[in-house]
């Protein structure tokens, strides 16, 4: 198996080197060069048991022969190490898929820490130091910086937008210290997602400071999401004989994109229905205009504002660079901040739970799927634990929820971000004065 770039310019390469490169030479994104197919006996075999079970059972296909196989298991059993229960809400069919139990308490724990863990696993003794530069509109910076935090051999630069997180999520990101640095940039996430890419595609500064990604463009970061909705996919089929559709809140689509993956190799995976904030890339492009990513626009919602989503590339790429079919594989629901309210404050009643903006706008779809008389079993993805967005959903509920205690840990810690102005070189400068004091 090997993999390669969205784009079609740059050479196929085994799954740890595509993962050490994380964004191919000519700008696109790796991908499998061909995606296994499973057929009924091959997804039979699939255990009914561990998350990191069924991971490394969808993984081992795509890794082939590669160094990093015969490793696969413990890869899997560390960085699925806490539960992601499916949980039923109070509609009938209607369930909560809870992916916020890791140490950030956001769904990008998962796979942040597979990629770590794989990562560290490829590095020689001897390797030079090597930067993890990510850019994060919310989550995935803490999530990454949990991961690498204190592992030997790796940097981790940190890329945010500043006041436009929330002030927990801001604070997370600059309290891990030592190897792990936060930069709040004036500017949006895509911008702070444009600078790491222009870094990591300078072939100049790559030669003096070895970088890697961990943004969803990684396959380290793509790739793992697939075993939670395959794990709850064959579970509920194997017990009710029925799919489960998924409802998966997202900005930069790579959650949603692996979903997608696993449906497509043959899991029992049902309808994917996309929920996306105030943020209009997505939801008009499904509803036919031409694919146009813009600035984004400020919502509740924070970590989904994203105008323009690195994983279109990917998305246009399992449906064989076909417009219309890509609109075929998923549908998009835009939730404004009024709706996110609205349905923060009745989701106690209606649903049992209190969620976090993100969720929210997939209960809304939930909520709209259920009026239009659609009585199939959905379950919603819950990014991130309502604590992390104590500012919005706070005055909106009877009471604060409880802050998980390994985010609590985090919240206690000293935090220290720098300004950076959106700036190539500035941030290149940065890179080099790093890797020169190390």
């Amino acid at each position: 198996m090997r993999f390669v770039s969205t784009r079609g310019a740059s050479p196929a390469l085994p799954f740890g080197a595509a993962l050490g490169a994380g964004l191919a030479p000519d700008g696109g994104l790796y991908v499998p060069e061909r995606l296994p197919r499973l057929d009924a006996r091959d997804v039979e075999a699939i255990p009914d048991g561990r998350l990191a079970d069924t991971l490394a059972a969808l993984l081992r296909p795509l890794l082939g022969n590669d160094p990093l196989a015969a490793r696969l298991d413990a890869l899997c059993a560390e960085a699925a190490s806490f539960e992601v229960p499916l949980v039923p809400l109070r509609g009938s069919g209607d369930h909560l898929l809870e992916l916020f139990h890791g140490p950030t308490a956001a769904f990008k724990d998962l796979a942040a820490r597979f990629l770590a863990a794989s990562l560290s696993s490829l590095r020689a003794p001897d390797a030079p130091i090597q930067t993890v530069l990510v850019a994060t509109s919310g989550d995935t910076g803490a999530a990454v910086g949990a991961a690498f935090h204190g592992r030997e051999g790796f940097r981790v630069l940190i890329l945010y937008p500043d006041g436009k997180v929330s002030p927990a999520q801001a604070h997370s990101l600059g309290a891990f210290g030592g190897n792990v640095r936060a930069l709040r940039v004036t500017g949006s996430f895509d911008d702070c997602q444009r600078l790491a890419k222009q870094a990591l595609g300078d072939a100049a500064l790559r030669a003096e400071v070895p970088l890697l990604t961990a943004n969803s463009i990684s396959l380290g970061r793509l790739l793992p999401q697939m075993g939670y909705y395959a794990m709850h996919a064959l579970r509920f089929q194997r017990r009710h004989g029925r799919p489960l559709g998924f409802i998966v809140p997202s900005g930069n689509l790579g959650n949603a994109v692996a979903a997608l993956i696993a449906r497509t190799t043959g899991l029992p995976i049902g309808e994917v229905v996309l929920a996306t904030n105030a943020n209009p890339t997505l939801s008009e492009f499904f509803d036919g205009a031409p694919y146009r990513g813009r600035d984004a626009i400020p919502t509740l919602a924070n970590a989904m504002d994203v105008g323009a989503p690195s994983n279109v590339e990917r998305l246009f790429w399992l449906a064989g660079g076909d417009e219309a079919a890509a609109r075929s594989l998923i549908r998009v629901q835009r939730v404004d901040d009024a709706r996110i309210r609205a349905t923060v404050a009745a989701a106690e009643a209606r649903h049992g739970v209190a969620p976090c903006p993100h969720t929210a706008c997939g209960l809304a779809v939930l909520e709209d799927l259920r009026a239009a008389g659609d009585t199939r079993d959905w379950a919603v993805a819950a990014t991130a634990h309502a604590s992390k967005f104590l500012d919005v959903v706070g005055p909106l509920l009877s009471s604060a929820p409880v802050v998980p205690a390994a985010f609590a840990a985090l919240l206690a810690q000293p935090a220290q971000a720098d300004a950076m102005a959106v700036d190539s070189e500035a941030l290149a400068a940065i890179l080099r004065a790093e890797w020169s004091a190390s």
